[in-house]
């Protein structure tokens, strides 16, 4: 059994210790600073971060893992530039040899030993957060500053979090312990008994185009936490970010005399998907999925043979009835709709409102100017094309753009979207959010994800309708995220309740610089896994406890 040193585990156990405090307490806490300040980050870290991202470009990505002679990988950048890195191509069956055979030294290292390996790692990303921003900025579209948050400290705490609560549940089961049981006047039976964990298998950790590392870090980190091996399957437009965690995951795993194979890397290119076949490999013990409901409903329902976690599509919801300041929700509601230009599964999609309008400071105020106003805050955060490139990033996908352009004709034009110029990169795919008004008494586009940034304002007759329409299409099609404004106490009653029997994570009356599509590590949980958005939480007990096995052992102790 190979453990690292104990000086390892006491380097980071405040980090832990910080983190096991938070998840019971689910208040703010952070450990990886998200201000890209030269006092956490060097005072050349943003320059070194864009040297080191651009020095991968046009270029092989050497891992020395299993693999071919041959390469892969057809990145192109949102903002309008071929990446050309070339990952190594590998062969499926032997990647899962190689990650078994590099599971027995790992299953066998002590709990704290992996935990120790996992901080070690996070650390080693969190120098490293210049360069993972430049390399989700141009496999994403997000934005510089938002790719560095995102991409860098928020998913480094999301992997905390899950380091967190996976050493929590194994901490809590001890290793051995003397049993006696009293048998009246003859002797106690006595038995030594010893529980050991064991992983439930290699994990496959599915990755996804729009937040590869925020996704992909919670899952890779429980997996390795719990003892289990992890392949790493990108999405075909997003590998470097997870390509660079890979290589300095390896990194650390070989200093600490652990066989590197313990995380491999399995790039692919849309032509020729492993995915499915990687899922379908019985050595595949869990699957983590982020991405569309068809290939996570496919998962669910095929992958038997191992534990699946999904997080899905789903149609996020906004709720109107009355509000305090009509200018502060506006402005609110526009800047989750403008954010990444609606490329968050947090985003909300349908705004639904009361035909005949809202109350205002006790004034009421019709459908039509309530909708004016947020147009009208959409249209004032992206009037400026300089400034609206670093909130709406570029589009990831060109499917996205079809998707924008096809929804036009699906209702009334509100705000129309126009094509944004980023003056560092004339090639960039940006578009500003499409605001359009439907018919609320029928079953149109809105009523499935429309994923980009595309919203609709949907009539109804009156709040309750308007509550009941969301959690309908919660329950039905899934969701995430759901906000509500209202100065009535009943209506937000009445919505928290329904927003609780629809698995749906309510935010109330959002006017500041918190906005519903925002998710903190240690305090939110990033999907209930209670309607069809997803069957696993973001981070919980659950979503490490059935990663790993208890097996006992018990011999009788001699007089």
């Amino acid at each position: 059994m190979i453990d690292a040193p104990p000086s390892l585990f006491q380097k980071h156990k405040e980090t832990l210790d910080g983190a096991l405090r938070a998840i019971r307490e689910r208040t703010y806490w952070s450990a990886y600073p998200e201000i890209p300040s030269p006092k956490f980050y060097g005072e050349t870290g943003r320059e070194d971060g864009e040297a080191a991202f651009k020095a991968r470009l046009r270029s092989d990505f050497a891992l020395d893992q299993p693999s071919s002679d041959s390469t892969v990988g057809v990145e192109k950048s949102p903002y309008g530039f071929v990446l050309g890195v070339r990952y190594p191509k590998v062969d499926v069956a032997q990647t899962i040899a190689a990650a078994r055979a590099a599971g027995r030294g790992w299953s066998a290292a002590s709990v704290e030993t992996r935990a120790a390996v996992a901080l070690e790692i996070l650390e080693r990303l969190n120098r490293r957060s210049w360069e993972l921003a430049f390399s989700v900025m141009h496999t994403t579209g997000q934005g510089l500053m938002m790719a560095f948050q995102a991409g860098g400290p928020h998913a480094q705490d999301r992997a905390l979090e899950a380091v967190a609560y996976a050493y929590a549940e194994m901490s809590s089961i001890p290793r051995e312990t003397d049993w006696e049981k009293p048998q009246g006047k003859n002797p106690p039976i006595r038995l030594h008994k010893r529980f050991r964990i064991v992983p439930r298998g290699i994990g496959l950790v599915i990755g996804c185009s729009t937040f590869p590392t925020w996704n992909a870090y919670p899952a890779i980190f429980a997996d390795l936490v719990t003892g289990n091996t992890v392949i790493v399957k990108p999405h075909p437009h997003a590998i470097l970010p997870l390509a660079v965690t890979i290589e300095i995951t390896r990194d650390v795993l070989r200093e600490n005399g652990f066989d590197p194979n313990v995380i491999q890397l399995v790039a692919d290119e849309p032509s020729a998907p492993l995915a499915k076949e990687l899922a379908s490999n019985p050595a595949i013990g869990i699957v983590d999925f982020t991405g569309g409901s068809e290939f996570g409903d496919w998962l669910e329902n095929n992958v038997k043979h191992a534990l699946v976690y999904t997080e899905k599509s789903g149609v996020n919801s906004i709720v109107i009835d009355s509000t305090s300041d009509l200018s502060a929700m506006a402005k609110n509601i526009a800047f989750s709709l403008t954010l990444y230009s609606g490329q968050m599964c947090t985003t909300p999609q349908n705004i639904f409102i009361p035909s005949d309008g809202i109350t205002v400071a006790g004034e009421r105020v019709s459908l039509d100017a309530v909708a004016g106003a947020i147009s009208e805050a959409v249209g004032a955060l992206t009037a400026a094309d300089d400034k609206a490139v670093e909130l709406l990033g570029a589009i990831a996908s060109e499917v996205t753009v079809t998707r924008l352009d096809g929804a036009a004709g699906a209702g009334e034009v509100v705000l129309a979207s126009r094509k944004v110029s980023d003056p560092r990169f004339p090639d960039a795919r940006v578009r500003t959010p499409l605001i359009l008004k439907v018919d609320g008494k029928t079953r149109g586009l809105h009523e499935r994800e429309q994923f980009g940034p595309i919203a609709f304002i949907v009539p109804t007759a009156n709040t309750p309708a308007s509550i009941a329409q969301a959690m309908r299409l919660a329950k039905e099609r899934g969701a995430i995220t759901g906000a509500i404004y209202s100065t009535d106490r009943n209506v937000l009653d009445a919505a928290l309740d329904a927003a609780a029997d629809a698995g749906v994570a309510l935010s109330c009356n959002l006017l500041g610089n918190i906005y519903v599509n925002q998710s903190s590590a240690f305090s939110d949980y990033h999907v209930s896994g209670a309607n069809p958005a997803g069957n696993a939480a973001l981070t919980d007990a659950q979503f490490v406890a059935g990663r790993f096995r208890i097996v006992q052992s018990r011999v009788p102790i001699a007089e």
